[in-house]
């Protein structure tokens, strides 16, 4: 390993001799000079990890150096040195992007302790990340293997998520492979575990069950709705946990997180189903068969979910709940910037829904878009996406607004999606659906270990075309392909984002509550 090279710059660098001294002797490479002049001259001619500079300098001052370095090198960090504590000194050091500032007469442990401030933070950051998830790891593997309830599995699912994203800020790719084995094995027996459990919570009215997807709104909204204040209830397409995690930091510099939890999405976790369910109250047969002209079935033409205003309103005055509500869905920039623009007019309605559907785009464009496979080439890479496209979108100029206002802000989704890998065969005739993770019809050819039947749908409230359909779902990342080109298919749709299917990804889903600060 090659060592540390540092520049250091001062007009009494002779006087700094023991300091350098000092340096050397703890394996750091150091190159001294008397100007800025000099110091850009060998910035220009060799690399260096970290610039000490001194602010007091004849002929180019420390500031005026500072400013030249940033222009060739932005990234590389330089620590301030000065005698001076006069504040505006100060100002215009930070405001150049300094690394550190530090006050004259400086002590070597002084310098020692900003070295390992500025190139030592991210490698003792990655080693107390990876010892602290090796310790966790016996933990998650224990409790794993003594089986958990619906608020333990939140809990895990919490836990894996954490892990994945202060992880991927290390560079040890044996710990991450680590992490994704646990969390597949985590996967396979959240799998077994919902199956198992399923249709009792649709049955169930006892306090056992979750709060899931067609009981959301009561279970959780009504009571944010009954306290007196105005209500946002921000629906973005396809959110994940994960998600939800790396735009919370944003987030965070305008409001207080309430509530952080999860509930569990019904199947299949797909805006026709999870989303009607969140805004009807009702699963789908049940939509379906009280109010038919909300409801289209997978083979009519036009949008499933076009009616979601109207079954939010009949959800409201089954309950008797007399309010005023807006609701907006935004499926592009335009539509986004002309809501923000009239914000201020929804501050007169007690509820106001917005559905973003961006997420949901990104997850079917990375599939059809080679351009957005390379963006978003793997989980990180997609979070990162996310997290770049909320920054600058007029959902957070909503947010931000409403952080001045006396307001609750909901935010959640309908299903997540996971990155499915492991393709499965599926025999059916043309009138089976589309959907990579689950299929139903009356002729379907399968292999039942494969998959989670449901051999009378009804049973599931789920629509049944005729007598003899069934419906089945994948678990984990296995995705449906065909026989007829199947490695064309299954070389296709591997490595992308899917959903409709039981994962942790998909099934368990934030419902995060926000008050201004």
């Amino acid at each position: 390993m090659s060592k540390t090279r540092i520049l250091w710059a001062d007009d009494e660098i002779e006087m700094l001799r023991p300091h350098i001294i000092f340096l050397e002797e703890k394996g750091y490479e150091v190159e001294a000079v008397n100007s800025g002049d000099d110091a850009i001259d060998l910035i220009n001619e060799l690399p260096f990890d970290i610039v000490f500079l001194d602010e007091q300098m004849p002929g180019l001052s420390g500031i005026e150096t500072l400013e030249s370095i940033k222009k060739s090198q932005p990234n590389l960090p330089i620590v301030m040195i000065t005698k001076s504590e006069e504040e505006t000194i100060m100002e215009d050091a930070i405001g150049s992007n300094i690394a550190d500032y530090l006050i004259k007469p400086v002590k070597p442990s002084q310098i020692l302790l900003s070295l390992k401030r500025n190139l030592d933070n991210k490698k003792l950051m990655s080693e107390k990340a990876t010892i602290s998830y090796q310790r966790e790891f016996r933990d998650i593997g224990m409790q794993l293997q003594y089986g958990l309830n619906k608020e333990e599995w939140k809990d895990i699912y919490k836990k894996l998520v954490r892990w994945e994203i202060e992880l991927e800020k290390t560079n040890d790719d044996s710990i991450s492979e680590i992490l994704n084995m646990q969390k597949a094995e985590a996967n396979n027996m959240f799998c077994r575990f919902y199956e198992d459990n399923y249709e009792d919570w649709l049955y169930s009215k006892v306090d056992n069950k979750p709060t899931m997807s067609h009981t959301l709104v009561k279970e959780k909204l009504f009571p944010i709705i009954n306290s007196g204040k105005k209500v946002f209830i921000l629906v973005i397409d396809n959110l994940r946990y994960d998600q939800w995690k790396v735009i919370e930091p944003a987030i965070g510099e305008y409001f207080r997180v309430e509530e952080d939890d999860l509930y569990y999405s019904i199947l299949p976790t797909t805006t026709q189903y999870a989303r009607n369910a969140f805004f009807s109250g009702m699963m789908p047969l049940e939509i379906r068969r009280r109010y038919p002209r909300y409801w289209m079935d997978e083979h009519e033409e036009g949008s499933k979910n076009q009616f979601e205003n109207e079954l939010f309103g009949e959800q409201l005055k089954r309950y008797g709940k007399n309010v005023r509500y807006s609701y907006n869905k935004i499926l592009n920039l335009e539509a986004g910037r002309k809501l923000y623009e009239k914000i201020a007019n929804l501050m007169e309605y007690d509820v106001n829904i917005i559905v973003y559907n961006f997420v949901d785009m990104l997850s079917h464009a990375r599939t059809e878009m080679e351009i957005i496979r390379e963006l978003a080439n793997d989980e990180p890479a997609y979070r990162s996406l996310m997290a770049s496209w909320f920054k600058y979108s007029s959902l957070f100029d909503i947010i931000k607004y409403l952080a001045s206002k006396d307001v609750k802000v909901v935010i959640s989704t309908d299903h997540g999606a996971i990155k499915v890998h492991n393709p499965i065969k599926v025999v059916g005739d043309k009138n089976v659906n589309t959907n990579l993770r689950y299929k139903f019809g009356k002729s379907l050819g399968y292999n039942s270990k494969e998959v989670y039947e449901m051999t009378d749908p009804e049973k599931f409230f789920l629509p049944k075309m005729n007598v003899s359909t069934r419906w089945i779902f994948t678990r984990g990342n296995d995705f449906f392909a065909y026989p007829n080109n199947y490695n064309y298919y299954a070389k296709y749709y591997r490595n992308t984002f899917q959903h409709g299917g039981i994962s942790l990804e998909e099934v368990l889903i934030p419902i995060i509550t926000l008050i201004p600060k």
